[in-house]
């Protein structure tokens, strides 16, 4: 049954891309398109399209529920399984980002979990409009339509939510550091910390300027409003020289660069004088959102991870580099969620690890890390099964 309903839903979605859009270009006159955030609330045809794929794309992946994930007899005969099941009802606190509807949505509705949303309001006529069909399309197969409602975009909603003891079971902020840590601060409900990007590319002593030119400049511009998008790019000084190539490209997108002292100097008459500015100890843990990227100069792998674990959030991380010990060494010492070598942090995200759509991209290390998807939509309980035996 969740898979047709699902299949259904994506059908639904590309009848009424007319409403749904129309319903976005109210939310999208009310921001300015300078805003960093107009990005994400913009839908289009090819967004909607690519939405209504990762539903179906959900709908194909096998159920995460009923998973033995343990299964043992002990010396008693008794028989101990370990087996995954939902965590009942999932709260979910976004910002501008309406996909996140359907992504939660799906998620929740194929792992056995009722969902809760609590939109930003500058997103608010496109989450009622796509919630509005989604419901459509449940009573239409007639199943209760409170598998999910959506909150008012309000303050107050946000306050019930966290403090929804008994009712809700788990709380998911996905957005900026504010509201990760207003949610952290004062949640009553379980909750998990993702979203927050401070994202950092190093190129080493031996990386190929080629790879880290695309690198670079796909991890900055691909989508600069994402999490995964790089705000510091660290390089080896020895590579200063070929600092020009490396971020050259970056001056068709009209990216401001902080550099430090070193970086700038490397870059003055070659990178545009009016993109170019010094940076300052704040550019280093700032998560940008936006066409600006700070450079830090470093002597070697080993300062990278140490730039890395003083100002990153523990989301993404990369290396250019074609010497193995380094790229081993930066894979055990930096501490995130997603590590790589030689390909950009732009790849972080359920879709891309073929896990179909994601609620979130986690960045503690207790429970669920990294990209979110349908196994970590569930908890786990014990069975244990026996024939009379008693405890000595």
């Amino acid at each position: 049954m969740p898979d047709a309903l699902l299949l259904a839903l994506a059908d639904a979605l590309e009848a009424s891309c007319d409403e749904l859009l129309a319903a976005n270009t109210k939310d999208l006159a009310r921001m300015e398109k300078t805003n960093p955030l107009y990005d994400r609330l913009l839908l289009n045809q090819q967004r909607l399209a690519g939405i209504a794929g990762d539903i179906r794309k959900v709908s194909t992946l096998p159920s995460p529920l009923g998973a033995v994930l343990s299964d043992a007899t002990m010396e008693n005969g008794l028989h101990i399984r370990r087996v995954s099941v939902p965590f009942g009802v999932i709260g979910v606190i976004y910002e501008a980002r309406p996909n996140v509807t359907f992504d939660v949505f799906s998620l929740c509705f194929k792992s056995g979990n009722a969902c809760v949303l609590k939109g930003g309001k500058d997103a608010d006529d496109s989450n009622r409009a796509i919630v509005a069909l989604i419901k459509s399309v449940l009573k239409k197969a007639g199943i209760e339509e409170d598998v999910i409602n959506l909150l008012p975009a309000t303050h107050e909603a946000t306050g019930e939510l966290l403090t929804a003891n008994g009712l809700v079971d788990l709380v998911i902020p996905r957005g900026g550091r504010k509201l990760i840590d207003f949610v952290r601060d004062n949640a009553k409900v379980p909750c998990i910390e993702t979203g927050a990007g401070v994202v950092n590319t190093y190129f080493d002593t031996k990386g190929d300027l080629a790879k880290g030119a695309r690198i670079v400049y796909n991890a900055k511009t691909r989508r600069v409003s994402v999490c995964n998008a790089l705000d510091c790019l660290l390089v080896a000084r020895d590579r200063l020289a070929d600092l020009p190539v490396l971020v050259g490209q970056m001056a068709d997108k009209k990216v401001i660069i902080y550099a430090d002292a070193e970086a700038y100097k490397a870059l003055e008459g070659s990178y545009p004088a009016d993109l170019l500015q010094a940076s300052s100890p704040e550019d280093y843990g700032r998560e940008f959102m936006d066409y600006k990227m700070a450079i830090k100069t470093v002597a070697d792998v080993k300062e990278a991870v140490v730039h890395i674990s003083r100002y990153g959030s523990g989301h993404s991380e990369s290396i250019v580099t074609e010497d193995a010990a380094a790229a081993d060494y930066f894979r055990r010492k930096v501490d995130a969620a997603c590590v790589y070598v030689n390909a950009p942090t732009a790849f972080t995200d359920g879709a891309q690890f073929g896990l179909g759509a994601e609620i979130g991209i986690s960045t503690q290390k207790l429970g669920a890390r990294g990209p979110m998807a349908l196994a970590a939509m569930t908890t786990y309980k014990w069975l244990i099964d026996g024939d009379g035996q008693t405890r000595p």
